[in-house]
């Protein structure tokens, strides 16, 4: 091996190995909420370190993943298959307008802090609202403007707590949002989320089952 092609690979392996500190930083950051968006954490924790080399958000997601783990414990997938199973009780009682479970507890990556996040599909928010009222205590509603692709997305966004003390998140787009799949920007995949079909289908034969390319 020649001189360059040894220095080369030693470059490269220290460029990864601050990549990973920085991306353990950021995920601890998140962790520990001190931060909520990928983009500040990893910012923020390369500023913390004096470097400028800033991870992808899934390398940030992998670290936070053993984090959790190494937290957690047992415990986190205990929490994970109470989730999805309030999460199909939800679900149930949203049933006229497609609900689609998505976010940590749909992919099986939760941490502490995770709310249950669930898509529905209204071209009248209130009717959603109204459903929901007798049965939860309602936390918080905003409406959002976001612009994807060139479009904007205005979705309706119901906060809730349930018996337990978890949170969820309903967020609710117009129907001719129906059939629009979208990408992942942690992930890099497609958003596809489990219906209700599917979540019962899942809590019977794998409740624990992760949905993470790798």
């Amino acid at each position: 091996m020649s001189k360059s092609c040894g220095a080369n690979i030693l470059k490269s392996a220290h460029s990864m190995d601050i990549r990973r500190k920085i991306a353990r930083e950021a995920a601890t950051l998140l962790y520990m909420g001190l931060e909520k968006e990928y983009m500040q954490a990893k910012l923020r924790a390369a500023e913390t370190l004096g470097v400028h080399l800033l991870p992808t958000n899934l390398e940030i997601a992998l670290e936070l993943d053993r984090i959790a783990e190494e937290n957690e414990g047992p415990l986190r997938r205990e929490r994970l298959i109470r989730m999805r199973r309030e999460a199909l009780e939800l679900m149930r009682i949203l049933k006229n307008f497609n609900p689609t479970l998505v976010g940590s507890v749909w992919r099986g990556t939760i941490t502490r802090d995770s709310d249950i996040d669930i898509t529905v599909y209204s071209d009248d928010p209130k009717e959603v609202l109204e459903l929901l009222k007798p049965h939860f205590r309602i936390l918080k509603t905003e409406r959002t403007a976001v612009m994807k692709n060139g479009r904007s997305i205005i979705s309706f966004h119901i906060l809730l707590e349930l018996t337990s003390g978890d949170k969820a998140e309903i967020t609710v787009r117009g129907t001719e949002e129906m059939d629009v799949r979208e990408r992942c920007e942690i992930y890099g995949d497609e958003i596809v989320g489990l219906k209700t079909c599917e979540l019962e289908h899942l809590l019977k034969t794998d409740p624990t089952r992760r949905f993470v390319p790798f």
